[in-house]
């Protein structure tokens, strides 16, 4: 793979380009204010475990690494976009799965193995829309627009929200608000090419805006009701 060939993906971007993809690039804002929310909620009550730091980290990371994939716009930024993604996802099933059923650490270490082996097998399985050198220079014609990518997080999702609802968990209004914004949200990844005529900027932006609010949300069922 050349990573630096050009990709176009998405509505909003006609050409190569540091700045032809604005909209996208600056809605990533959402990211960076959703982890200082969690940061300043945080802060209210310390000590604050470390994993907690480290998903506020990886949440203002997903707006940097969206930021440089939608700018530069090559393999080797779509890498920076979504890895701090995934390892969000992954560590924020463990850290729940231990607050919500107390699971030891030996045993969430090994719920750890079984979930970034799923994780791989699917993203290589469902294929990153950068995979298929047909798309690197023109938008995608693929139906999902490369969402499929995410079915795992919304499924996890939604077993999250149902868990905590049937438990009477205190993070389970948060749980279920932050699955349907991500449901919302992908929809309007998935619809971004098709609209293209209609809307020239595209939806993508409000994937980035929509996926800040549910890891805010995220963040704060996790911030304000830890052990």
């Amino acid at each position: 793979m050349d990573y630096a060939t050009y990709i176009d993906l998405y509505c909003e971007r006609t050409a190569p380009g540091f700045w032809n993809e604005p909209i996208n690039a600056i809605s990533n804002i959402a990211f960076p204010l959703a982890a200082l929310w969690a940061w300043i909620e945080a802060r209210k009550n310390p000590p604050v475990p470390l994993a907690i730091h480290v998903l506020i980290v990886l949440a203002a990371l997903i707006g940097v690494g969206s930021f440089l994939f939608h700018t530069f716009a090559n393999s080797w930024t779509e890498l920076a976009d979504v890895i701090p993604i995934w390892s969000f996802v992954a560590l924020y099933v463990l850290v729940s799965i231990h607050l919500i059923g107390g699971v030891a650490p030996g045993r969430i270490l090994r719920i750890a193995a079984i979930v970034g082996a799923v994780l791989v097998v699917w993203f290589l399985a469902s294929g990153s829309p950068e995979a298929d050198p047909s798309r690197a220079h023109g938008h995608s014609h693929s139906p999902f627009n490369g969402s499929l990518q995410y079915a795992p997080a919304l499924i996890a999702l939604v077993v999250f929200s149902i868990i905590t609802w049937r438990r009477h968990h205190p993070m389970a209004p948060w749980a279920i608000a932050a699955t349907l914004v991500f449901g919302a949200s992908l929809t309007f990844r998935t619809v971004d090419i098709s609209y293209c005529s209609a809307l020239p900027l595209g939806t993508h932006f409000m994937w980035h805006l929509l996926n800040g609010l549910m890891v805010g949300l995220l963040l704060q069922a996790l911030v304000r009701n830890r052990l």
